[in-house]
């Protein structure tokens, strides 16, 4: 008897999601609780685990394919020992791969469990002559991209040895093999090199992309600018630093003391606190700090929940917290939800300005770049100060531009004198 691998519930406004990696092999035995597949979402991957053991007895949705709640990813058969795939599940699977050579191909023959992934293609229409005796399993353990390269060239996958986890077959493998095969080109003068790479967009990236496109047609967007000098908040990190550490466990960063500042800002302009919704303006009397984190995949922006209850410490741990799940790929969705206003620091790349975009459907969004001593009037001298430029992009619809301007000025005041912000409880 088989049980189904279903897609789950996959959050709020969530309907689909693309396959990633299958973690198990057909006919591999599993235990219930194993992760079986990686689901992308377009705001976390998330693993899908057995919720019955036995053995892995078709695959029906290929690495890459979309897929919607509720759909059969595959099955589980619960007999005791593994055995060769039948033609029945090879043929269901080969149907939802997109594979025809497959159905031609003998019961026992060893291809046949290679049919069962996207890879098939590029293994069935390779030459002959080229095959070796390498394991079917290594065919099936590869990236959808590096599949994808292998049909296009008619690479079989199976000459190809993995440099990913648990040696997956990547697409820098596939173009290093492309590239041992293709005879040098002798050089010309001020030759280019001019080849492409076609790279699928991950749901997350699309996601990314759709949502800032539609921020800037949505919303009347504009930005203003002002500089912050840090010398306080410097002076304040080095005396407090060893002392901080040793008693709360984490680092004094910048995000504690622009976030405190953010929450005092908004707590005098209240409307950048807020949303949109029809024909209402929705004000929002709490504060959900989100903080944008770069990770390979694009940024997430995780919540800092009633982040004006938090002491500087609260806030330290957290973001540290997150930024360490951001990066380990193990947000979940209530990490990522809602939020009213969010603080992004380009600085931690080098950027000295720039305009950040909207996270809909709030309005406001606090943009800090890198620290630079620069030399200001102080007093009727010129000194040199470390000064940070920060940027406030704001929706003109509901925020009029001498509130945003006042916003800034609030949080510049707030860093310029840390001590401030203790009125702000």
């Amino acid at each position: 008897m088989s049980s189904n691998i279903t897609v789950p519930e996959l959050g709020e406004s969530i309907v689909q999601a693309t396959v990633g990696r299958w973690m198990k092999q057909l006919g591999e035995t599993v235990a219930t609780g194993d992760p079986l597949v990686e689901l992308e979402t377009e705001k976390v991957t998330m693993e899908i685990a057995a919720n019955t053991a036995g053995i892995l007895e078709s695959i029906l949705k290929p690495e890459g394919e979309t897929v919607g709640i509720g759909e059969v990813l595959g099955t589980i058969s619960d007999e005791g020992q593994a055995s060769s795939p039948s033609t029945k599940s090879a043929s269901r699977t080969a149907k939802a791969s997109g594979s025809s050579q497959v159905t031609s191909a003998a019961p026992d023959s060893p291809s046949l469990a290679a049919a069962k992934s996207p890879a098939t293609t590029a293994t069935v229409s390779a030459p002959t002559s080229a095959t070796t005796s390498a394991p079917t399993s290594q065919v099936l353990n590869a990236t959808p991209i590096a599949r994808r390269m292998a049909t296009e060239h008619g690479i079989d996958l199976r000459r190809i040895s993995g440099s990913g986890s648990r040696g997956q077959v990547t697409q820098e493998d596939v173009a290093a093999y492309l590239q041992r095969l293709e005879p040098p080109v002798p050089s010309l003068p001020a030759s280019e090199d001019r080849r492409e790479e076609h790279v699928r967009l991950s749901t997350r990236r699309q996601t990314i992309a759709r949502r800032l496109v539609e921020a800037q047609r949505n919303a009347a967007m504009l930005t203003t600018f002002n500089e912050v000098d840090m010398s306080a908040v410097l002076e304040l990190r080095r005396r407090y630093r060893d002392r901080f550490k040793e008693r709360y466990g984490i680092g004094l960063g910048f995000m504690s003391f622009f976030t405190r500042a953010t929450i005092g800002a908004l707590k005098s302009y209240p409307r950048l606190n807020a949303s949109i919704q029809g024909d209402e303006m929705i004000l929002k009397h709490y504060y959900d700090i989100g903080i944008a984190i770069g990770v390979d995949e694009g940024l997430v922006v995780p919540v800092l929940r009633d982040a004006d209850r938090m002491s500087f410490a609260d806030i330290e741990r957290q973001i540290a917290a997150m930024a360490a799940k951001a990066r380990d790929n193990t947000l979940s969705l209530a990490d990522l939800r809602g939020g009213t206003f969010t603080i992004t620091n380009g600085g931690t790349f080098g950027s000295l300005l720039s305009t950040p975009i909207l996270n809909a459907p709030q309005v406001g969004i606090l943009g800090m770049h890198k620290i630079e001593e620069r030399p200001i009037a102080v007093d009727g001298q010129v000194v040199i100060h470390p000064m940070m430029y920060v940027a406030l992009s704001y929706d003109h619809r509901i925020v009029d531009g001498s509130e945003a301007v006042r916003f800034l000025v609030r949080v510049k005041e707030l860093i310029e004198d840390p001590s401030a912000m203790l009125l702000e409880e």
